[in-house]
């Protein structure tokens, strides 16, 4: 038995050797290939977490994030022996493949759930940096603002991150707070450089549309009318700009309102709040009709002493 494991820890280690090899010279699906080959030699929890971590390490660089999904999970089946550095890597590998899925609230909460320890460890494949700025945009765009108050700005282990893109925390305080113009002003700042970024270039107009949206809903919940000209200096748009975006949202039923486009008037669609009393009344009542008929029949029946008692089983 012994010999038999010497054998194929021989084997392993000289596949991972190839896959170093390749990975050096840039041949990925070489070193894929001789990766993923040590899993018929693993011999100990320790060597598939190994295995996975290259095998997730090379489908990052190549692009290939199904690979990257089915590998974090066939190492997240393994949990005695994965550390805190470890478990750390694997979130951020799960939020990029999600990310690339443009499932951006599960992106969210993978960044978000990344433990400070991580440090710089993971410097190959995402800096401490991106983290706050991935986690944070997905955040912005997929969240409600509950969500975002709870699981973004008093997560203590994710503000370690955010301490490190001061501009990304700014502008999801100012987003939370309602301080529009300044939160747009910081997310028109970063475009640029995002638009450069390996990962989330692609996904930038997304997000910033959607981040949009969210802000002209939060901007119109609270009102029963909003000035047209007084919205459109928030969001640092024109007025006519604004209609049209507003009107795309009523379209999509993301806002219940009308618009007066001769007096710039944005009326929000509330419910008859009398009839909705009166139903509530209603519903109360014929819930308390029954309470009492119950109730009264239950005396009646005490008082003649009909009840029924339970057989005993013998």
């Amino acid at each position: 038995m012994l010999q038999t494991n010497l054998i194929k820890e021989s084997i392993r280690m000289g596949y991972n050797d190839f896959g170093d090899f390749y990975y050096a010279h840039g041949a990925l699906a070489d070193s894929f290939k001789n990766y993923v080959r040590t899993r018929d030699y693993c011999t100990t929890s320790k060597h598939i977490i190994h295995m996975c971590m290259n095998a997730i390490l090379v489908s990052i660089e190549m692009g290939q994030f199904t690979h990257v999904s089915s590998y974090v999970s066939k190492a997240e089946q393994t949990p005695e022996a994965l550390d805190s550095i470890t478990v750390a890597k694997l979130r951020c590998a799960s939020g990029l493949a999600h990310l690339e899925a443009k499932k951006y609230k599960l992106a969210a909460r993978k960044f978000l759930d990344v433990a400070p320890e991580l440090g710089s460890s993971y410097n190959e494949v995402i800096a401490p940096q991106d983290i706050a700025t991935y986690g944070g945009l997905c955040a912005l765009a997929s969240f409600d603002r509950a969500e975002l108050k709870s699981k973004v700005i008093d997560n203590i282990n994710f503000r370690n991150f955010l301490e490190l893109v001061p501009e990304v925390r700014e502008l999801i305080n100012d987003f939370y707070s309602s301080h529009y113009a300044s939160c747009l002003d910081y997310l028109g700042n970063l475009k640029a450089n995002l638009l450069f970024d390996i990962h989330l270039h692609d996904h930038v107009e997304t997000l910033y549309d959607q981040i949009r949206n969210k802000a002209l809903i939060q901007y119109t919940h609270p009102f029963v009318s909003v000035d047209l000209r007084m919205m459109a200096n928030a969001f640092k748009t024109s007025v006519s700009g604004l209609e049209k975006e507003l009107e795309a949202l009523i379209t999509d039923n993301q806002i219940q309102a009308r618009i007066d486009s001769h007096n710039k008037i944005l009326y929000a669609r509330h419910a008859d709040q009398r009839n909705a009393t009166f139903q509530r009344v209603l519903q109360t009542g014929s819930e308390f009709d029954r309470d009492v008929r119950a109730m009264l029949l239950r005396a009646n029946l005490l008082r003649h002493e009909f009840n029924v008692r339970s057989s005993r089983k013998i």
